[in-house]
């Protein structure tokens, strides 16, 4: 990445390059790797011979080739970009910020991070890996653990005895997770000639002790912790980001790579929910990404982004989606999609979270319904801090006219 020259692009930008600054092979290579992430318009009349990129919501770096990579650059300023994969990944809990001071791109941040897992991981090596019980069977030429008699007696005439017993282990899924997200990191190729050793170092650390099994970042949450593997716990939440944000694996001349897409939608939604989650008050709580099946058997399902509940009662007062694309008003299929998502959970009040204010924004009752449809703005742009408690107090308002 160090020599690498870098195209630069602004999410939703559409931006110009000469014919001759781009290779066809390259452009070709954008256009069917990540023509879901980057529009491309080759060079034509319609682009006056120009080649014509646009980036479609995901921010982040993709390597194309040794010689070519392309930076996707977020509207959102930087640091609240930063703020906003701290909130959604809970990184703020574990106190990386002294690492994350003064980054100077997204690329820079991932760097930061990954050198953080890797003095983290490379710190745990030296004191000795969390190892478990593990129950194994196996045909051995002795005997280990219990004896599995009944097959003895079906095959009398076999040298080997199979026996069932209890391994004492480093590789285990604590392990693998870390193993698996260094691998993908070290071939990002995101790291500088800094950095890289270390993170490749953390790696090697790993091999040979706990299998480079393939994980994803759901796998990474919802764990169990003890004294004896809680520092895992935040080399975990790292590995979520890390995974969240691998795209598919592209080989770059002998070389597989592994480029870094944030999908901003998606991070805009985890970004209010780990938010509100914190700053709710007590007498209400969140639930994220519910399911709701209909047809019986539950063929059909639905996920609600974020349904706001009684504490007390556990009833559903509100239903939330939230929306980054930049518009004028909401569209019609979003007011019938939150419409719908409040009927299933049997509420009156839903709203659409925009990270802008709309030109037309919406306060009423569609048609005859009892469902009470509104934007709101948990504004990206200044302080988020601010941004949020002005959200928060606005909901919270407009609950309370509801409930009045």
């Amino acid at each position: 990445m160090d020599d690498r020259k870098t195209l630069l692009l602004t999410e939703h930008v559409p931006r110009r390059f000469p014919r001759q600054e781009i290779p066809g092979d390259v452009g070709t290579a954008l256009w069917r790797d990540y023509g879901s992430e980057v529009s491309v318009d080759f060079p034509s009349p319609k682009t006056d011979d120009h080649w014509e990129l646009t980036a479609q919501g995901w921010v982040g770096y993709v390597p194309l080739t040794p010689e070519f990579g392309l930076s996707l650059q977020p509207k959102v300023p930087l640091d609240n970009l930063f703020r906003m994969l701290e909130y959604a990944y809970r990184l703020r809990s574990f106190r990386f910020l002294e690492d994350l001071v003064g980054c100077r791109s997204l690329e820079e941040f991932y760097e930061r991070l990954a050198n953080v897992l890797a003095r983290r991981v490379l710190d745990r090596a030296r004191k000795g890996l969390y190892r478990a019980y593990l129950v194994e069977a196996e045909d051995l030429p002795y005997v280990r653990g219990r004896l599995d008699v009944r097959q003895l007696m079906q095959k009398p005439w076999s040298p080997k005895l199979h026996c069932h017993y209890e391994e004492h282990t480093p590789d285990v899924d604590e392990n693998q997770i870390l193993a698996w997200t260094l691998e993908r990191v070290a071939r990002s190729q995101m790291c500088s000639s800094r950095v890289q050793p270390t993170v490749r170092r953390a790696y090697h650390s790993l091999r040979g002790l706990a299998s480079t099994t393939p994980f994803g970042p759901q796998d990474c949450v919802g764990r169990s912790y003890t004294r004896l593997n809680d520092d895992y716990h935040p080399m975990h939440a790292l590995c979520r980001f890390f995974l969240e944000h691998s795209g598919p694996t592209q080989e770059m001349g002998d070389r597989t790579v592994v480029p870094f897409l944030v999908h901003m939608p998606r991070l805009f939604e985890l970004f209010v929910a780990e938010w509100l989650k914190a700053h709710l008050p007590e007498s209400l709580t969140l639930s994220v990404q519910e399911k709701v099946a209909i047809g019986q058997p539950e063929h059909l399902q639905f996920k609600i982004d974020l349904v706001v509940s009684d504490a007390a009662t556990g009833r559903p007062i509100c239903v939330l989606d939230t929306k980054y694309r930049a518009q004028e008003s909401p569209e019609a299929g979003d007011i019938t999609q939150i419409m719908a998502y409040a009927d299933m959970k049997d509420c009156t009040h839903a709203v659409l979270v925009y990270p802008q204010p709309l030109v037309q924004p919406l306060d009423g009752w569609p048609g005859k319904s009892r469902i009470r449809v509104q934007s709101m703005v948990f504004s990206l742009d200044g302080d988020l801090e601010a941004a949020g408690r002005l959200f928060l107090d606005g909901l919270l308002g407009r609950l309370q006219q509801s409930s009045g």
